[in-house]
């Protein structure tokens, strides 16, 4: 009955419009609902935790870092299981466990139970789902995968503007743990009948081809051969220099990008500069990324993107030096600015590079290796910098070397990044 429904939608819908537009809606969705899993919201938990369970905020980051840091591991086999059962079966189960995880959080009652919750949040919300998302809109995108993904975006935006407000109002109302219940049955009740009832895997299952193009009628004494997904093994990949380019530019990317975000409150109050000012600049960021996605995106499909990479690091090494300079609130929203374009380039290079340099074939085990490195990176990067404050009270000199790592990444970018032999570069991008 639900193949029936699911055929039924697209032979409403395919008429209308290319059936991959739906796509990029789901995945959106599902990155709103990978919420209960990202950083932004565990920050309204983080004090009714310590006072409920008798933690140290010490004690919960260290937690929260190791559990970041094994969820990276566990990607290679998510993306594994994308390759095998196809995004759609793998974001059903990853919605069920996840709203599961979500109730087992919320019934914690001491230390290790909470760093086993973070744990499973962390890898199947900010890891397996935003990644099988991300492959999603992959299979259905080719000459305008950067617009795609970056209207994808938007759903990690509402997420940003969403979660940590329902996040407070729920604790107010009802308390820290009923809280999490509630996030875990929002979670199936948007995720499970979207994706049981709209999504196909691939243009091709449904008669379709990629980016909606005609697809060629056969005569009565003529075949058409079924389109080939093009592809590198996860091997081949492995052999390319571009692979490993590609994680280094991840590496650097989600470990400044959480460097930024993890300590810029902490930053601009040693300025003498008050909290709520430096939370204030998130929703600067957060609007300029908004406006600027869709741009960003078409940036993406029309630039060669060895050079759209450079840009994206070049802005990261900005935002580092910026924020040391920021004394009020001209020069902070100029830093705000800054940053909310590195999030907007951040967020549309994610699901945007593995299938642009390595084709859809294997993309999703090629995707589990790469973005684990990039969360890896998010794990590790902050580790300096928070010594510096520590040892030094002052951390700019150490945002500075960062600053110039990135733009050595970017050097680095320009000038050995092409596309692996077996793949063909979209036009004008190589």
């Amino acid at each position: 009955m639900i193949e029936s429904l699911r055929s039924r939608v697209v032979a409403s819908l395919s008429p209308r419009m290319y059936y991959g537009w739906p796509m990029v809606g789901v995945a959106a969705l599902c990155l709103f609902c990978s919420g209960p899993g990202q950083s932004h919201t565990f920050s309204v938990f983080i004090q009714p935790i310590t006072q409920s369970l008798g933690v140290s905020k010490a004690s919960i980051a260290s937690a929260y870092a190791i559990a970041t840091l094994f969820a990276a591991f566990l990607l290679p086999h998510a993306g594994r299981l994308l390759d095998r059962y196809g995004p759609r079966l793998t974001l059903v189960g990853l919605s069920c466990l996840l709203g599961v995880a979500c109730l087992f959080f919320g019934a914690a009652a001491n230390f290790m139970w909470l760093a086993v919750g973070f744990a499973a949040l962390r890898f199947l919300g900010q890891g397996a789902t935003m990644m099988s998302a991300a492959n999603l809109v992959s299979q259905w995108f080719l000459s305008k995968r950067g617009f795609a993904m970056s209207l994808m975006g938007f759903g990690f935006a509402a997420s940003m503007a969403i979660h940590p407000l329902l996040g407070e109002l729920l604790i107010d109302k009802i308390g820290w743990r009923m809280a999490w219940v509630c996030l875990g049955l929002m979670t199936w009740v948007l995720m499970l009948p979207v994706l049981l009832l709209i999504v196909h895997d691939r243009p091709e299952a449904v008669g379709l081809r990629i980016d909606g193009q005609s697809a060629v009628t056969p005569t009565d004494n003529e075949s058409v051969d079924e389109p080939v997904v093009e592809g590198l093994t996860v091997q081949e990949a492995k052999a390319d220099r571009a692979f490993y380019l590609l994680c280094a530019v991840w590496f650097v990317v989600g470990g400044l990008i959480t460097v930024l975000q993890f300590f810029q409150v902490t930053v601009l109050s040693d300025k003498g500069l008050d909290d709520s000012f430096g939370a204030r600049l998130f929703t600067v960021s957060a609007l300029t990324a908004v406006i600027t996605m869709p741009l960003i995106g078409r940036v993406y499909d029309t630039v060669k993107t060895r050079f759209v990479i450079a840009i994206q690091l070049c802005l990261i090494a900005t935002a580092l030096v910026a924020i040391t300079f920021v004394t009020g609130f001209a020069s902070g929203a100029v830093y705000a600015i800054i940053f909310g374009l590195c999030t907007a380039f951040m967020l549309t290079m994610f699901g945007y590079l593995w299938p642009r340099y390595f084709g859809r074939a294997h993309l999703g085990s090629i995707q589990g290796q790469g973005q684990m490195v990039g969360v890896i990176g998010a794990s590790l990067a902050p580790v300096p910098v928070g010594f510096a404050i520590d040892r030094f009270s002052n951390p700019d000199m150490t945002l500075y070397a960062l600053a110039v790592l990135s733009l050595v990444t970017a050097v680095v970018t320009v000038k050995y990044l092409r596309t692996p032999t077996g793949i063909k570069a979209p036009a004008g991008l190589e």
